[in-house]
């Protein structure tokens, strides 16, 4: 299918009036939708919003009051304006957003942690009920694995299992 001067310039003006692609095609016949969005795109036309052809104004978001924190002497959160540019068809849009940044204490109670003493065993050393977490860089002198005993099922001690399965609620909740 060829694009010819006179169905370029029926497709600008059906593109104005704010029909869709799909609407273009059909009346301009042995055309496709996907075919009408890459010439528009060619062409540089203007973008439309999606309800009705009328671009939407825009409006600046708020976010939910910071929550106060549960600790003394430190904000939790600082609220930021950010802009945000992004294109939608042919017309770039600009967006002011308040950005909530906020730092996340972890508040449980330190006495169910209890950090083993590292047997420091080496890789030939280890058998199947030995923690085999492994301790500083192997590249460097003097890396080790933990060495302390672990359960039948699992191949760590049951301090470096809590490190190395976490619940997913927990995995989200640090994001």
């Amino acid at each position: 299918m060829n694009w010819t001067d006179e169905r370029v310039e029926r497709l600008k003006k059906l593109w104005a009036d704010g029909l869709s692609a799909s609407q273009i095609a059909a009346q301009l016949g042995g055309v496709s939708r996907n075919a009408v969005i890459g010439k528009v795109h060619r062409l540089n036309l203007p973008g439309r919003a999606k309800s009705g052809g009328q671009a939407s104004v825009r409006t600046k978001r708020t976010t939910a009051a910071p929550r106060a924190p549960n600790y003394a002497g430190r904000t939790a959160s600082q609220t930021t304006t950010r802009t945000v540019s992004r294109s939608s068809g042919g017309a770039a849009l600009k967006q002011d957003l308040d950005v909530v940044a906020s730092e996340e204490i972890d508040t449980r109670p330190m006495e169910d942690v209890v950090v083993p003493i590292s047997r420091r065993l080496s890789l030939v050393e280890l058998s199947e009920r030995t923690c085999k977490w492994p301790v500083g860089d192997p590249l460097q002198e003097g890396f080790h694995f933990c060495g302390n005993d672990s359960g039948d099922s699992s191949p760590y001690c049951g301090y470096h299992a809590k490190m190395a399965f976490q619940p997913s609620s927990e995995r989200k909740r640090a994001r």
